[in-house]
């Protein structure tokens, strides 16, 4: 096996290993509370694969997940932790909004890139400018930052359709949006089963953007600068690279596919801004990102997961009777198992320490009985 292969197998061992833990040890808790485990995986998978509809559902759901993961990996990479995702995603779906309501003299396919690019553009600089600039140039840490970020963020969200002089709301008693234009709106694909499942060419647009995150990581410049802040900051200052600069990009490039993800779900799903800003994908992804262990790949099946069981799990509930919260049991026990691999490494290092320990003592008793 090739060290490159090897290396692989490696990445790919541990997110697989945490999943099953995370999946035997949620059959234990289903069993203890009385129930089939059996039943309750098969209803879970059969809601969330079993038809096409499902996997619809499913692969539109893992949509957002993937290109905020994308984000998120980006800036994990450089050392910095982007909590505040959630934000950004409302942020880029408020540009994509108005932007796809304006301007309407525009061909439909410029009129999409026009918004989807605005949705970037305003992710990047909410997740780039305030937390990026404190983060390189007074310390402030980016866990704190992101996240009043995040909350300023949602709640401009909801200040632009909930007063009933807001400045994004049409008349009537709901709290919404104009709807956005149909030929702004991303085609679902052709067939009726995706159509209802409101699965967009979006599926196709974070696939792309998982290639493009893994050459500009893998392949650049940039991408080597960016993994070299992470490793050390020190080492990387020392050979030359603007560990300020680069902070600052890692955290805006982690705010724009931010906003990608969030135009591309208010262009392909949900047409307009309303109020359901509970969407909680920006922090999901975040389990996204770390499950795959920042590998822009990894995040595409790590996504899927995810949508799989929070789609699922609405079967899951309705044909077995456990609670759908149950998801959420399987996701924390994911992020325990990955976040252990930590202590892999010092489990190791005392039980090797033990046995040389117990090696050492033998050979002096050895030699005192000599």
């Amino acid at each position: 096996m090739t060290p490159g292969v090897r290396s692989v197998v490696r990445g790919l061992g541990l997110p697989i290993l945490a999943s099953l833990f995370a999946i035997v040890i949620g059959a234990i808790v289903v069993a203890a509370i009385g129930f089939n485990p059996i039943t309750v995986y098969g209803s879970l998978l059969s809601g969330a694969f079993g038809n096409l509809f499902s996997i619809g559902a499913t692969l539109s759901g893992a949509v957002p997940l993937i290109l905020i993961g994308l984000g998120i990996a980006i800036a994990f990479k450089a050392g910095v932790f982007n909590i505040g995702a959630e934000g950004q995603y409302w942020v880029g779906a408020i540009a994509s909004v108005w932007v796809s309501y304006h301007f309407t003299g525009l061909p439909g396919w410029l009129h999409i890139i026009l918004a989807l690019v605005a949705g970037m553009l305003a992710g990047a600089v909410w997740g780039g400018v305030i937390p990026g600039l404190a983060k390189a140039y007074v310390g402030a840490h980016e866990v704190i930052t992101t996240m009043m970020m995040s909350y300023i963020g949602i709640l401009l969200a909801q200040y632009m359709i909930e007063e009933p002089n807001a400045p994004m709301r049409q008349p009537g008693y709901i709290p919404e949006s104009p709807m956005i234009p149909n030929n702004v709106q991303l085609p679902f694909l052709p067939m009726k089963a995706f159509v209802q499942s409101q699965l967009s060419i979006g599926i196709f647009i974070a696939l792309i953007a998982a290639v493009v995150v893994w050459l500009l990581l893998q392949k650049t410049t940039f991408g080597f600068q960016i993994r070299t802040v992470g490793y050390n900051q020190r080492a990387a200052k020392y050979a030359g690279v603007h560990v300020a600069w680069y902070t600052i990009l890692a955290l805006g490039m982690s705010g724009l596919f931010a906003g990608l993800a969030g135009g591309v779900q208010m262009l392909g799903v949900a047409h307009q801004l309303n109020d359901s800003f509970a969407s909680q994908y920006g922090y999901t992804a975040i389990v996204v990102a770390l499950l795959a262990r920042n590998n822009p790949f990894g995040c595409i099946i790590a996504g899927i997961f995810f949508a799989a069981l929070s789609t699922g799990g609405q079967t899951m509930q309705q044909f077995s009777g456990v609670p759908a919260s149950l998801t959420d049991v399987l996701t924390g026990l994911v992020v325990f198992f990955v976040a252990a691999e930590q202590l892999i490494p010092e489990i190791r290092a005392w039980f090797r320490r033990n046995k040389d320990r117990r090696r050492i003592a033998g050979v002096q008793e050895g030699g005192k009985t000599a």
